[in-house]
């Protein structure tokens, strides 16, 4: 069965940085598209960054040039920098993954998330 569990959230200033982590059990995070996830209250769960199987990247607009996505093959764990945090950053970040290489837009497992919290 797979597990997907996170890691590194907490509160953070404005202009702060935190890493987020995803380790992967019984799964291959290496051959199949993860990605980042986010929900703030009162608000819909939106797609923050994905990664394939070969490294290609994708980015909400209100992240790309803040956010990295990248993984590491040996430790089967995914992560994401996010730097220049701001108080509209400010969720519960989830790891979720797919069973298939190449990114889709249906994901098939699901981490428990992380909370983010950034103060002004």
């Amino acid at each position: 069965q797979v597990h997907l569990v996170e890691s590194g959230g907490g509160s953070v200033q404005a202009g702060g940085s935190l890493r987020l982590s995803c380790v992967a059990s019984e799964y291959s995070a290496s051959s199949h598209c993860m990605g980042w996830f986010r929900q703030a209250p009162g608000k819909e769960r939106e797609a923050v960054a994905r990664i394939d199987y070969i490294g290609r990247t994708d980015y909400a607009g209100s992240v790309k040039g803040r956010f990295t996505i990248s993984r590491d093959n040996a430790k089967n764990t995914l992560y994401l920098q996010m730097n220049s945090l701001q108080p509209e950053d400010t969720a519960m970040y989830t790891c979720a993954a797919q069973r298939f290489s190449l990114c889709s837009t249906q994901y098939d497992y699901w981490g428990q998330g992380t909370q983010v919290t950034v103060s002004s």
